[in-house]
């Protein structure tokens, strides 16, 4: 009988391949953005690039979906992979091709135990603000009304737009524009709330930390003094004393004639 590969081996051994493959979509996006006059076949090349990765990415949706046990469940449980796989289907834009592909990559990305959340979230950060700024720069670079010309337009409003800042010298003037300046305030909301959980639990755990450290300290020295409080009753009960007497040093009145003697003699006498 066949050997059945189980859901976590597949996405164990697809996850390195489908993040590379990100990486090509990365750069078959942005070159036709940031270089439009580029020849024909280098903005084919990267449509077709593009439809590439998205179809490698909708295979390991439908492979995994095959794979485990309870397809229903599983659909249930992925809600946004099934979007972003069914996305480009309804419209073919490229930037409906941009939005599943990020929530793809976020959704392998987020599960892999090599990515802690810090490094999630800085390149969610990263890839957040990259891709919106070239989304924005391709749909508000033509319009009649806008004034996001150039990449360092587009990447200064990205950034104010993702703090919340929004100085307003800069602003999408197109309906798609607008809508991408929504995604990206949303996400950069969500993203600071992941932030300030972190630092937030970062210090509660080092006061709880802390905190175990004293109790243990705490415990130790409770043992210790049961120890030699039982140490002291056995030598009491060997020696016919009373637990609670303390030995006593010899004072000078019965140290003995040795001692009186030894005291008495001066050098050079």
């Amino acid at each position: 009988m066949k050997h059945r590969i189980a859901p976590d081996q597949w996405e164990q051994r697809t996850r390195t391949p489908l993040l590379a493959l990100a990486v090509v979509f990365a750069v078959s996006y942005a070159v036709p953005v940031l270089a439009p006059g580029a020849p024909v076949w280098t903005h084919t090349a990267c449509r077709a690039a593009e439809w590439v990765v998205w179809a490698a990415f909708a295979g390991d949706y439908v492979t995994r979906l095959l794979l485990a046990p309870g397809k229903w469940a599983f659909v249930r449980s992925h809600p946004l992979d099934l979007l972003a796989v069914a996305l480009p289907l309804v419209q073919p834009l490229r930037l409906l091709r941009l939005v599943s592909t990020l929530l793809l990559v976020g959704g392998r990305a987020r599960h892999a135990p090599q990515i802690t959340m810090t490094v999630y979230v800085a390149g969610s950060v990263v890839g957040l603000m990259m891709f919106g700024s070239l989304a924005v720069l391709q749909v508000e670079r033509d319009a009649p009304s806008g004034n996001i010309r150039t990449i360092g337009d587009a990447v200064w409003w990205s950034f104010t737009t993702m703090t919340t800042v929004g100085y307003g010298d800069l602003a999408p003037t197109t309906g798609l524009g607008r809508l991408l300046a929504v995604g990206l305030m949303l996400s950069g909301i969500a993203l600071l709330g992941v932030v300030t959980a972190n630092i937030a639990a970062w210090f509660i755990s080092r006061f709880d930390r802390e905190n175990a450290e004293g109790q243990k300290q705490t415990a130790l020295l409770e043992a210790l003094t049961a120890e030699v409080t039982a140490l002291r009753a056995e030598v009491a009960g060997l020696t016919g004393t009373s637990e609670l007497e303390a030995p006593k040093v010899p004072g000078p009145s019965s140290a003995g004639p040795c001692a009186r003697t030894v005291r008495n003699v001066v050098p050079g006498e």
